[in-house]
């Protein structure tokens, strides 16, 4: 038996959206169940992410510390950013992220996981890519606003966010799954083996 996500489709009778804000929406469906009842579902619509877990060559992860408001607390994440421009190459996207959080660039990038982040209530899609070869941005560096001109930069070893990870100390959920994949896929064929930076993704389609 595989097994493996599959796309689907159920019937939806009708749908509103009662909120349109800044980057995200909230959508309203009213979807057919198997047995022919027809319930209400609430959901964000999100244009979708990209995360980096940026590795240097002494084996530390590059993360960063940010206040995130909804949950309270400052937390330790690796860069990422929304998919601003409808259709545009992830790739492109996660090299702008990693350029503007941490004046950071790469040589070596590989998918290392997808992830749809909170598909019972959002639409999430969030492609995390392994970045090496890492060596600083030429050029002035970005400038940060909001929650980011607060943000603290670090290296940190892979073991020591594992050991985070597992003690419940960190939480951010692009850290958590980019650092277990990465053991993963070190325990397993290898970082090369991993898909190429351009592999397809069907949750956010886009032109290479």
């Amino acid at each position: 038996m595989t097994i493996k996500d599959t796309a689907e489709e159920w019937e939806v009778r009708a749908t509103e959206t009662p909120f349109t804000g800044n980057k995200t929406s909230v959508r309203t469906d009213d979807v057919v169940m198997p047995d022919g009842t027809v319930v209400r579902r609430d959901y964000q619509v999100h244009p979708g992410s990209v995360a980096v877990l940026a590795l240097d060559d002494q084996g530390r992860v590059l993360v960063i510390r940010q206040y995130r408001h909804p949950v309270r607390q400052k937390l330790w994440e690796i860069p990422a950013g929304l998919l601003d421009i409808p259709g545009e190459n992830p790739l492109h996207a996660a090299q702008r992220e990693l350029y503007e959080e941490a004046h950071v660039k790469a040589e070596d990038w590989r998918v290392l996981t997808d992830v749809y982040t909170t598909p019972g209530g959002c639409d999430e899609a969030v492609r995390i890519f392994l970045a090496r070869d890492l060596s600083e941005a030429e050029g002035q560096r970005f400038e940060v606003e909001d929650e980011e001109a607060d943000m603290e930069l670090s290296r940190v070893p892979v073991e020591e966010l594992v050991r985070g990870v597992l003690a419940g100390e960190l939480h951010n959920n692009c850290l958590v799954v980019g650092v277990l994949s990465l053991i993963a896929a070190q325990n397993g064929d290898g970082l090369d083996a991993l898909r190429p930076a351009e592999a397809p993704w069907p949750a956010r389609p886009f032109e290479v």
